[in-house]
């Protein structure tokens, strides 16, 4: 599997990128729920996650992104439960969502707990407000300089993962309708956010004793806009510290960096140095993260919990 893996990435090279319209993460290897629905529960015990992206500092407009997800294994591992709350800003627009998320396991042997395959499915809503007034129009008599908009939709999505060993492979499409960014009923206007496709794989493999190598890839596909792609490559030293690179083609190069801060709590933080024109007149992009685990006895009992690696 790992040969198919570095062949697809090697592929995958090739292809061109393109701007995201839903928010773009650079540390979803560490909390894959914002990405593929059926990763709920994967790691049995309860985790919840906080992201905080200020993407393009110093550029005007420019998006900010607040993510809180948690999850957990239920029914002995086989069913996982989770939910994801987001804060978007950008521009005019300000935007809050919540999913609520559902995956069932199906391991393939009864002797091997590291091998499965899950299936998820999500639902929940966006609320966008799109605020007029903080632009400045040259026409102040413009009926919509002062309006203040907002459109609530409903979406959902579904994904599958599935896990061999040390190696792991995603399929996911979260959001599946193709709904309008603005109320056509207040404001004409035909901008959608079409359905994208997820596709993330990678493994981890011991190079030295308490040294681990693992490359990863994430692959999104956009209708009607061409593929992006990410090459991601960490390195983990006594299952405690995590640093690497990642490479987004045609935007950015990513510095990474995670560290376990006691049995519960693991921090991280991400700089994006861009690459594209839009690097002229920013400073990059900071990313950071606070993971908190917990195994809860009364349902995770008799169960071991994975690597967090």
């Amino acid at each position: 599997m790992k040969k198919i893996l570095l062949t697809s990435i090697l592929f995958l090279l090739t292809i061109a990128v393109s701007a995201q319209q839903r928010p773009v993460h650079s540390l979803y290897m560490f909390d894959p729920l914002l990405i593929n629905p059926a990763y709920a529960g994967t790691q049995v015990q309860l985790s919840a996650t906080a992201i905080y992206r200020n993407q393009w500092v110093n550029f005007p407009g420019s998006p900010k992104t607040f993510t809180a997800s948690a999850h957990s294994g239920f029914r002995k591992a086989r069913v996982g439960v989770g939910f994801l709350a987001s804060n978007d800003q950008i521009g005019i627009h300000a935007e809050n969502s919540l999913y609520g998320m559902y995956s069932y396991r199906l391991p393939f042997s009864k002797y091997d707990k590291n091998s499965y395959v899950s299936f998820g499915l999500q639902g929940g809503f966006n609320n966008i407000k799109s605020d007029f007034s903080i632009l400045n129009p040259k026409d102040q008599s413009d009926p919509f300089a002062s309006l203040v908009e907002r459109n609530l939709t409903w979406n959902f999505g579904s994904g599958i993962f599935i896990k061999h060993k040390n190696s792991y492979v995603g399929i996911s499409v979260p959001y599946i309708l193709n709904n309008q960014v603005i109320n056509a009923e207040v404001f004409s206007s035909e901008a959608q956010r079409y359905r994208y496709y997820y596709l993330n794989a990678g493994f981890t493999r011991k190079i030295a004793e308490n040294v681990k190598f693992m490359p990863s890839t994430l692959v999104r596909f956009q209708e009607r806009a061409p593929l992006s792609l990410d090459l991601n490559l960490m390195t983990v030293l006594y299952d405690a510290v995590a640093f690497g690179l990642s490479y987004r083609l045609g935007d950015s190069v990513v510095g990474l960096f995670e560290v376990q801060i006691n049995e519960n709590f693991h921090a991280g933080y991400a700089y994006d140095f861009t690459t594209s024109e839009v690097g002229r007149f920013s400073n990059g992009t900071h990313e950071i993260m606070i993971n908190y685990r917990i195994k809860i006895p009364a349902l995770h009992k008799g169960l071991p919990c994975p690597s967090y690696y």
